[in-house]
């Protein structure tokens, strides 16, 4: 559990539809839709995402189909599942993460 949690949907809830936060949210319960911030989205085991992800950094350890954009980095932590596209500068996939999916890697600054 990440202490500076400052939103948090629990195991148990099902959420649908957009959601726009600032801090550091925890998902633990079913989420659909869309989700956007310039801060922290952590995705706990026990979660299903599915939807549109558009963050700063996005942390995941439960289950995701969409699409992720992260202007900072994507980090997949066993055991995580993850469908879909995901574009970020900086993506870590631990030892068992199943990734089915598509990556871009983006940077700001080109590489010569």
């Amino acid at each position: 559990m990440y202490k500076d949690s400052t939103s948090i949907i629990e195991k148990g809830t099902r959420f649908e539809g957009n959601l726009t936060f600032s801090g550091v949210m925890r998902i633990s319960g079913e989420f659909y839709g869309n989700i956007y911030s310039t801060d922290t989205l952590v995705i706990n085991e026990e979660a299903y995402v599915e939807g549109t992800i558009e963050a700063n950094s996005v942390i995941i350890s439960g289950l995701v189909k969409g699409e992720i954009k992260a202007s900072s980095r994507v980090e997949m932590k066993g055991p995580a599942k993850f469908t879909g596209k995901v574009r970020t500068p900086s993506l870590i996939v631990e030892e068992g993460v199943i990734f089915h999916g598509e990556t871009q890697v983006e940077y700001d600054d080109e590489i010569p």
